[in-house]
């Protein structure tokens, strides 16, 4: 005999989990649209507050290195005290700090909140991360969830460049200020999600300093030799600082008790192989709008129009999101990454050689490539990593993955930002970001497995 009880328990959890894949997305686009939206504002921020190209950089650095750096960290937090009070925890933090964002009164405090913006984010991707792999234990249904959470991403990746050059005209404050409403929804939809599982895991806190330390110093020698030059002192000292700190959180994470980073992690060549794909993506798909949001409006666009050179390669990628998982489960993700990442291979390569005087248009096109990239490399790879780990180290595997892409992220735009300082400067970045994106497909061929 069928009760009550028998139909209100499948109910109860189909319910957790949409609540769990809608407040995951949610976190996922926030998150992702201040990575994307402040691109095509920088000129009005350096209007109304002042600074030079290397402000700028710390505006857009300040989030990403402190998301980099925090990300190790937020993943084992998530795993401690489980992934459902984290992203709590996570979200509520990035809305406080989007709204101090919004009335920072000078380049200094919005610099500061922004390191404040991505600590915080840096505990929601992980715990998004997790909270999928808690509701949906199967695969099939695991990596169509990864799939929609991502469109979170794909849409804010979407909407971002238009959205800031709409609001910039308006003032450029409200590309952080519309963070506050999405980021409450979130917290409305989490009170439905069901507990997370813990676990009892000491904090690394000497991985924690040298990592951010190593990460730190490489971050601010590359923006300071922009400036500075390579052969500044201040600027060797930092990259020798980033050596000396990465060797020593080697040395600590293989000795350590409690590594952040657990030995097996390193041995699995999936998760290497992921590491390595997240980080050569980031590169071009993140320093390319920082460099083309810059060029485009020294060229004479408006924020507004800038914002529109974007949506083809914004939307092409939003449409073939929620087709790919069906494709990787006919053909395996290898396939399909190394596919994207020959995609946007080609599509920086030929950014780098298309000339100033074409057609904005075209430059508009030949972005379509790298857009492409967006929903065949990351959420194929999210899925095997996922797969590959289980779910007792999801948030350390998400958070080691994300680290390495938010490091590719701040090392693009503190390296393309240096070189544009100076002649050639923008095809120099591009096809740089060829190279790497075309060395991650062989690392994909050799290192990815389903």
């Amino acid at each position: 005999m069928t009760t009550s009880a028998d139909i209100t328990a499948p109910r109860t959890v189909a319910t957790s989990a949409f609540a769990t894949l809608a407040a995951a997305l949610l976190g996922f686009f926030v998150v992702t649209l201040d990575a994307v939206i402040v691109n095509v504002a920088l000129p009005a921020m350096r209007a109304d507050l002042g600074g030079g190209i290397t402000g700028l950089q710390w505006v857009v650095d300040g989030y990403t290195l402190t998301f980099a750096a925090s990300l190790l960290s937020a993943g084992s937090l998530s795993d401690r005290i489980g992934a459902k009070r984290a992203f709590g925890l996570g979200v509520a933090g990035f809305v406080v700090a989007s709204l101090a964002c919004g009335l920072a009164p000078g380049l200094a405090a919005l610099v500061v909140f922004r390191f404040v913006q991505g600590a915080a984010a840096a505990v929601v991707m992980p715990s998004s991360m997790a909270l999928i792999g808690q509701a949906f234990p199967d695969r099939v249904k695991r990596a169509r969830a990864v799939a929609i959470w991502a469109m979170g991403g794909a849409v804010a990746s979407s909407a971002g460049p238009i959205l800031g050059g709409l609001l910039t005209t308006v003032s450029w404050r409200w590309i952080f200020l519309v963070n506050v409403p999405v980021g409450v929804v979130a917290l409305v939809l989490l009170t439905r999600v069901t507990r997370s599982g813990t676990q009892r895991v000491p904090f690394d806190r000497a991985g924690q300093v040298t990592g951010v330390v190593a990460m730190a110093a490489l971050v601010y020698g590359a923006i300071e030799a922009g400036r500075r030059g390579f052969t500044d002192p201040a600027v060797l000292a930092a990259l020798t600082l980033a050596v000396l700190a990465a060797a020593a959180f080697a040395v600590v994470e293989a000795r350590g008790g409690h590594p952040m980073v657990p030995p097996e992690l390193v041995r699995s060549r999936t998760v290497v192989a992921s590491v390595v794909i997240g980080f050569a993506f980031m590169v071009g798909y993140y320093g390319m709008p920082f460099v083309l949001s810059l060029v485009l409006q020294q060229r004479g666009l408006s924020a507004p129009a800038t914002g529109v050179v974007f949506l083809p390669m914004m939307l092409a990628g939003l449409v073939l999101t929620p087709l790919v998982p069906r494709v990787v489960e006919r053909t395996g993700a290898r396939p399909v990454v190394v596919t994207g990442l020959a995609l946007m291979t080609a599509g920086l390569a030929v950014l780098a050689v298309v000339p100033a005087s074409a057609p904005t248009w075209v430059t508009a096109v030949v972005m379509v490539f790298v857009g492409l990239g967006g929903p065949t490399v990351i959420p194929p790879v999210i899925t095997v990593l996922l797969g590959s780990v289980g779910p007792a180290r999801a948030g350390t595997a998400g958070g080691v993955l994300n680290t390495s892409r938010q490091l590719g992220g701040a090392l693009a735009v503190a390296v393309f930002g240096a070189l544009l300082t100076g002649p050639a400067g923008m095809r120099i970045s591009l096809l740089l970001a060829a190279a790497v994106a075309a060395g991650a497909a062989f690392a994909a061929v050799a290192g990815l497995r389903d």
